[in-house]
């Protein structure tokens, strides 16, 4: 490898730090923010509005994040955003003090906000190797997430009784995690980025979503968070409420789930070798369908635990695939605004499987959920159908 090479890696190395400490807040939310929801809402079927208020904020924040990104470069506003996201967390504590699940809800799309602009390190880490490197970078950022996985839980449980009002020591936990990263992003050295197009230059929106490669690329992302915010964000509900199991068990599956999520990125580099995009993407729906099964067989702890662990495979199978075909499907110039369509598209998707869990688990039943994300799977899976072939010279890169 030669030095520019070493270099390069160096900063992918540190922007997965970054993210590793930074992402605490999410699995945070995922795990105590429907159960903090049922306590503070008028009625359960609103205790998964802060979730989607989370992911809602997510879905709003990526024009302004990656246009911030554009202007005023990577670093300036992940700093920027990451400040933003430390007012959240404080936010979300002070609404613990007032039981106000107004604020509550107000906090976590706040917070969202923040996790549009990190979710934009996966492209930042991408530009800095080459094009041909892209998937291995992509899954280093990934891996990154097997902290947060473990830590942002047990941030959870070890702040829910710091203070006299539990859980608010819990965001001020995450909080300091946004801050450590915050610290961590001043030794960041972006990559030289291209000239880009002015904002009436390269093809338009319309023109980048008649590409194949770019319709595939989002519609694998937005099926992957669809089916698992939908499953990931009922299952405390599901569990805790409904089941009685405790909150040690919930947590425990919880980890579980976003631990898997990531850990297959250890091995996705050597995948996409071996299966190509088109495999891998079919190995993920194929995860997603075991998942079901399992779920509509098992309540155990054990079922609910074998089928997130399996969602959250399905989820990275995916998701990876999408956005190592991503930058095959755009020009120089034009990243922002791909990045920016492929983000949007995949987290309003989100917001709508997010918001939908908590009518769902308290209006139909368990295995009624599980049989809606049957839905984008097959959306997905007629695309994938009708374009058979994904571009050689992708398969060629991965």
């Amino acid at each position: 490898m030669n030095k520019p090479m070493v270099r390069n890696f160096k900063e992918v190395w540190l922007l997965a730090a970054i993210n590793a400490i930074a992402m605490c807040s999410v699995p945070m939310m995922m795990l105590i923010g429907s159960i903090i929801g049922a306590e503070l809402a008028p009625g359960e079927e609103w205790a998964t509005l802060p979730i989607a208020m989370m992911v809602i904020g997510t879905a709003l924040g990526v024009i302004p994040a990656t246009r911030s990104m554009q202007h005023l470069g990577r670093k300036r506003a992940l700093l920027l955003f990451v400040l933003l996201g430390i007012c959240a967390c404080l936010t979300l504590g002070e609404a613990m003090v007032r039981s106000s699940f107004s604020l509550f809800c107000f906090g976590a799309g706040v917070l969202g906000a923040t996790i549009a602009a990190l979710q934009q390190i996966r492209f930042a880490a991408m530009e800095c190797v080459p094009q041909t490197d892209g998937p291995t970078a992509a899954s280093i950022i990934m891996c990154a997430g097997i902290v947060a996985a473990f830590l942002g839980p047990e941030l959870a449980l070890a702040g829910q009784h710091l203070t006299s009002v539990d859980y608010q020591g819990s965001f001020w936990l995450g909080a300091g995690c946004l801050l450590a990263g915050g610290i961590l992003l001043l030794f960041y050295v972006p990559a030289a980025q291209h000239p880009t197009h002015s904002a009436s230059g390269g093809r338009s929106t319309l023109a980048l979503l008649r590409s194949p490669t770019l319709l595939l690329a989002i519609i694998a992302g937005a099926s992957a968070f669809m089916v698992m915010s939908f499953i990931m964000t009922a299952t405390p509900i599901s569990m805790y409420l409904h089941q009685g199991y405790s909150l040690t068990d919930t947590k425990w599956v919880i980890q579980s789930h976003i631990a898997a999520m990531y850990l297959p990125s250890l091995f996705t580099p050597w995948l996409f070798r071996f299966l190509n995009i088109r495999g891998l993407m079919l190995a993920g729906l194929a995860c997603y369908c075991i998942t079901i099964v399992i779920g509509l067989v098992d309540a155990s702890v054990m079922g609910y635990w074998g089928q997130l662990v399996l969602l959250g495979i399905g989820w990275n199978f995916l998701f990876v695939s999408g956005t190592a075909l991503l930058p095959m499907a755009y020009k120089d110039g034009e990243q922002f605004r791909a990045q920016a369509l492929n983000d949007t598209v995949i987290f309003s998707s989100q917001a709508i499987a997010s918001l939908s869990a908590g009518l769902a688990i308290s209006t139909v039943s368990w295995h009624a959920l599980l049989l809606f994300c049957l839905l984008p799977m097959g959306i997905l899976l007629a695309l994938l159908a009708w374009q058979r072939v994904v571009p050689k010279r992708v398969s060629g890169q991965i």
